[in-house]
């Protein structure tokens, strides 16, 4: 009798991601302000997308509602919510998902079709990759923030011409050249889609924006974005003008095939969007600076502007290292890995928050010097 099971292919498959040094875990803790504590430690939380740091409120559970919006779940929260954001974009309307990577996906494939081009970054997020295959368009790549890839590329004939990007890039910290790529759209009358997750709430007057920091947000035709990083609630939306959220509303399949989004989960991203999130802003940018001048100092290679910071390492390895002795040493920083990042591209990512103080800023930058110096 053959002993094999027929899902032992899978062990196969885990020891090959081990023996790369990609194999993941989950690790259990609980966040509090500017740290976390795992297995009893207590540590400086250099991860958190937070990066507001709003102070939390308490959550009032009540009843859920447990079905799609176009059934019975879409609570009186939402219009409040969604004319808010709709106003926050300067747009007509607006539409929250139950997450910005539900929102990705519903937008672009429910917009974008068969005969269509969509040009998208190289360096895009998951949520963009995926949605554009959904889409059936035709999908071509330009070159990181290559704006002449991008021209040529544009060339192609096709009914409807898309340009996907987001305005921070969630991996390198990077902005996207928006200014350049709306000329360019203007031109070739492309309609440009923005993912702004990372940078909504934190550039731009009043947080408005990567757009609106570069001053081009009334040319930007989709924007597409987080209510879980710098609002630090739960929940993705999109904003554009009235017909193309109308169209989510019946073509998105992430948005009709799935419960909605708690409304006191709505009500929370209410809360905090009413705060003084402008004096919080403030403080993320000065501590982004900060923290930035401090590993040039110690002799790190930092070329990001936003309050994602990547330490370049290159190993898989090697940044695991990394990564445990700043865990041993009580700073919570991980390592990012392949498929997330090219191969040998492997990176601490250091996210900057407004809950850290100085104080801890400073005491973070001298044990991260010992890191430098022990494996640099």
């Amino acid at each position: 009798m053959n002993s094999k099971h027929k899902l032992d292919f899978i062990d196969s498959e885990l020891k090959k991601i081990k023996q790369n040094e990609l194999y993941r875990k989950l690790r259990y803790g609980k966040s509090q302000g500017s740290h976390i504590t795992i297995n009893g430690k207590k540590l400086l939380n250099l991860c958190s997308n937070d990066y507001l740091g709003i102070p939390t409120t308490r959550l009032q559970i009540k009843q859920l509602q447990s079905s799609s919006r176009l059934v019975s779940g879409n609570d009186q929260s939402y219009k409040k919510l969604e004319e808010s954001l709709a106003k926050h974009k300067s747009q007509q309307s607006s539409l929250v998902y139950p997450t910005g990577y539900m929102a990705n996906l519903g937008a672009i494939s429910a917009i974008a079709k068969k005969g269509d081009l969509i040009l998208s970054d190289q360096l895009n997020h998951a949520s963009i990759i995926e949605s554009c295959k959904l889409s059936d368009a035709k999908v071509s790549i330009y070159k990181h923030n290559d704006t002449e890839d991008l021209k040529n590329k544009l060339k192609q004939k096709a009914k409807n011409k898309f340009i996907i990007t987001e305005g921070v890039f969630s991996m390198d910290g990077d902005f996207s050249p928006l200014k350049e790529i709306t000329e360019i759209a203007e031109k070739k009358n492309a309609i440009t889609i923005v993912d702004d997750a990372h940078g909504d709430f934190v550039f731009g007057r009043d947080g408005k924006g990567t757009p609106d920091h570069f001053r081009v947000a009334k040319k930007i035709d989709l924007y597409i974005s987080s209510l879980s990083k710098g609002l630090g609630s739960f929940g993705g939306y999109v904003a554009s003008k009235n017909n193309v959220i109308d169209l989510c509303i019946n073509k998105s399949k992430s948005f009709i095939y799935t419960s909605a989004l708690p409304s006191f989960l709505v009500e929370y991203s209410l809360k905090r969007f009413d705060t003084n999130r402008e004096k919080q802003r403030k403080k993320l940018l000065k501590n982004t600076n900060q923290l930035t001048k401090g590993l040039k100092e110690i002799g790190f290679e930092i070329r990001s502007d936003s309050q994602i910071i990547p330490i370049i390492i290159g190993k898989e390895k090697d940044a695991m290292n990394l990564g445990e002795f700043l865990f041993k040493n009580g700073i919570f920083a991980q390592p990012i890995r392949y498929p997330t990042v090219p191969k040998n591209k492997a990176r601490l990512r250091v996210s900057v928050t407004a809950w850290l103080s100085n104080t801890e800023i400073q005491e973070s930058l001298q044990i991260v010097e010992k890191a430098y110096q022990k494996f640099f």
